[in-house]
């Protein structure tokens, strides 16, 4: 953790400490409590009327309550009333991820420190960075009276044109439920509650709330759900959110299995589950099937969890046992993570903006990917004297992604395009961060003479570029929440500009500020691509200190980079073709609009557990850029591999930077049986930094669960015995050195 990062870490803790300040009681100390949270819950239940436990099983929507609560609605995404006679506090819950956010300004004026988007974080492959961009937002959340952030998505990336892929960590299951467990514990370190989200499969924007995922128990508990219960076990988050979509025939929010069976019974899980917004379907089914509480009512077709649920339990539909269950939940995450204990402040608190944007600066650079590095055109300090930067609004910012996440971010947003149609319309803008790369660059560079250029005209672009000594094109690609993206192909004809600077200038660079992969046509006259993805309110520094060599990059690829567009399990997004036609059928003829609405449709998740780079394995395809895939300003070499079999598996080799300049490196193991045609899987992990000719010794035990396959006929976890192929890689494609062990047979519980 570096020095900036620690002190801006202790600037947060001040501000959750003087949040704390505003409420002392005489409740038992938080650590003290958290053991006997579930007593505590229940013995406060006991105290409770019917009434009053309904009314803590439906929470607000603020945009669209006026009038329904005599408290303060903050506007936001949640507001839950507390009971002050028995000392429940109120509960408002805030859009976050990648900040507190506010999208569409609907708190005028109020901003909040951006972190680059998920992905970035996830390519750093560092729990640390994802610490502390949870601890950061969590500490803003509570100066801001939020106690409850909708944050901690960990829903595996299964397709590349995913419009929401920006806001989750990844591909492979290992590193995303451990990244996502680091930052919920980051979040919850600030006494305020992080959820998990969305349960399960919402690997699609495209017909979100009536897509039916289809995939096996074994599948399934091989993959995303595996993922989520990593991340549950390191994060401990108060509440779980459950997605829009259904999963094998059910709605995920009135899943038994899913809820009930899986949750609270194979993991042990001891929160609550809320609704995502608008996506409770029923009363009886849903309660009875393990859904705690109704998140946004207003934006349900009606209150479900209000008198239609009361009316349940007088006429036995939902056991009175079952309700207090709920309540039960909902207070032990409170309690579980402090909230009850500490609530938020009634008044704003300070905020440390200055330290926090070293935060999210720190996370942009150990997660920006040089995936391309030809004649060592990077760094460019030693050699570059006349630089021009094309398009992408260089001048001005960069780029972020769309939809609830959305972070007003401190200095404002130079570039905000508001949307004329589509199903992001609503609460989703084009916005860019004010952290301007040309300001930046030439910050870094002051010796060379740093130009721009929008790149609109494709022949003035090239002109620049072959007068200058290196061209470098900011590419952008626009995603959002509730849009996917209908192809891999960036928009607005920047391929062609691309490919046009390409041909002017030899020495051309490729900036991405994407939402995930994008196809690159032009990767071959390209000497040198930079992956930014969406690098957040410091991302113009960021890039400025990777280009100049300030910052050795250090960023792996979390999602794998396809070379076409038919590599992918999916070559676009089930029912968009249907969506779109039938959008067109409703504009022909208004009059019956109603009657051109999409209807449930089946996704069937052929690859199953075998999701990303091992797809790719599996069906013997080279991508353009492997996951794991990263470069550096020097080089790194394993040696010595020793591999230690029987009960555990663990590997122990030597790294040893072998350039001239210190850097970061990112060993992966991967494992798969010996003579098996599953493709092998990532099953440990670690972030290395070393100084030129510096060697370390490190030791990785595999996650056993990933090294097993899961059995419903168990049920549970079964390692086979017999012996095990290991490689000791730089990426998931890399197999120069490959060990053999054996492993006895195990088997361990669901």
């Amino acid at each position: 953790m570096s020095r900036k990062i620690a002190a801006a870490l202790i600037g947060t803790s001040l501000v959750a400490a003087a949040s704390a300040q505003t409420h002392r009681s005489a409740k038992p100390a938080v650590a003290t409590a958290r053991h006997d949270a579930r007593a505590r819950a229940m013995a406060i239940v006991a105290r409770m009327t019917l009434d009053e436990k309904i009314a803590l099983l439906h929470g607000l929507f603020p945009p669209l309550a006026a009038g329904k609560t005599t408290n303060e609605l903050v506007p936001s995404a949640g507001h839950i009333d507390g009971i002050p006679r028995l000392g429940i506090p109120l509960i408002r819950e805030s859009d976050a991820s990648l900040g507190v956010a506010n999208q569409v300004e609907q708190r005028k004026g109020d901003v909040a420190t951006a972190l680059p988007s998920s992905l970035a974080t996830a390519a750093s492959f560092d729990p640390a960075i994802a610490r502390a961009g949870g601890t950061m937002i969590g500490a803003e959340a509570r100066a801001k009276r939020f106690s409850v952030l909708l944050a901690g998505g960990v829903n595996l990336t299964r397709d590349p044109w995913n419009g929401r892929n920006f806001e989750y960590l990844g591909e492979d299951p290992l590193l995303a439920g451990i990244m996502a467990g680091a930052h919920i514990a980051g979040v919850q370190s600030n006494h305020i509650v992080s959820t998990i989200k969305h349960y399960a499969i919402n690997a699609q924007e495209t017909g979100r709330t009536i897509a039916d995922a289809r995939i096996g128990e074994a599948a399934l508990r091989m993959s995303d759900l595996l993922a989520f219960e990593i991340a549950i076990e390191r994060g401990h988050p108060g509440s779980v959110m459950c997605a829009y979509n259904k999963l094998n025939g059910d709605y995920a929010c009135e899943n038994e299995w899913l809820l009930n069976r899986v949750l609270k019974r194979d993991w042990g899980y001891r929160g609550w589950v809320m609704s995502d917004w608008g996506a409770v379907h029923s009363t009886v089914k849903a309660a009875n099937a393990g859904l705690d509480q109704q998140s946004g009512q207003e934006l349900d077709k009606q209150i479900y969890f209000g008198a239609p649920l009361k009316a349940a339990v007088e006429a036995g539909q939902v056991p009175m046992a079952r309700i207090d269950d709920m309540v039960a939940r909902y207070l032990t995450g409170l309690i579980e993570t402090g909230v009850y204990d500490t609530p938020v402040p009634t008044t704003l608190g300070p905020i440390p903006y200055a330290a926090h944007a070293d935060v999210a600066q720190r996370a942009a650079e150990a997660g920006i990917v040089l995936l391309k590095n030809d004649g060592r055109l990077l760094p460019l300090a030693r050699t570059a004297k006349r630089i021009v930067l094309i398009g992408g609004h260089a001048d001005v910012g960069v780029l972020s992604g769309g939809g609830s996440s959305q972070v007003r971010s401190v200095g404002g947003a130079p570039v905000e395009i508001p949307l004329t149609s589509g199903a992001a319309m609503s609460f989703a803008r084009v916005t860019y961060h004010a952290s301007s790369p040309l300001k930046a660059i030439r910050a870094a560079m002051p010796g060379a003479d740093v130009t721009y250029v929008d790149g609109r005209d494709v022949a003035a672009a090239a002109a620049a570029a072959r007068s200058a000594d290196v061209a470098i094109v900011f590419a952008t690609q626009w995603t959002t929440e509730a849009e996917d993206v209908p192809d891999l192909k960036l928009p607005d004809d920047q391929d062609a500009l691309i490919a046009a600077v390409a041909a002017a200038q030899p020495r051309t660079l490729a900036v991405m500020e994407t939402g995930g992969p994008v196809l690159m046509p032009w990767i071959d006259r390209v000497p040198a691509v930079l992956q930014a993805w969406y690098p957040g309110q410091r991302g113009g520094e960021a890039i400025a200190a990777i280009l100049s060599g300030a910052v050795n990059p250090s960023g792996h690829l979390p999602i794998t980079f396809p070379r076409s567009a038919d590599q992918p399990p999916r070559v676009a997004p089930v029912g968009l073709d249907t969506l779109t036609g039938l959008a067109a059928q409703a504009a022909a003829d208004p009059a019956k609009a109603g009657q051109y609405q999409l209807q449930s449709f089946p996704i069937d998740y052929v690859e199953g557990a075998n999701v990303g780079y091992r797809w790719y394995e599996q069906r013997r395809l080279t991508p353009l850029f492997a996951f794991g895939h990263g470069l550096s300003y020097t080089s790194f070499a394993y040696r010595r591999p020793t591999v230690t079999g029987g009960a555990r598996l663990t590997v122990s080799f030597d790294v040893t930077n072998t350039g001239t300049v210190a850097g970061v490196d990112i060993p992966q193991v991967y494992v798969a049986r010996d003579g098996s045609s599953d493709p092998m899987r990532l099953v440990a992990f670690q972030r290395v930094t070393l100084k030129p000719g510096e060697t370390c010794r490190i030791t990785l035990t595999a996650e056993p669960r990933v090294v097993a396959d899961y059995d419903p006929a168990l049920p549970g976890w079964r390692i086979a015995a017999g012996r095990y192929r290991v490689a000791v890689a730089h990426d998931a494609a890399d197999r120069s050195m490959v060990v053999t062990t054996t492993l006895g047979g195990a088997r361990m519980k669901p």
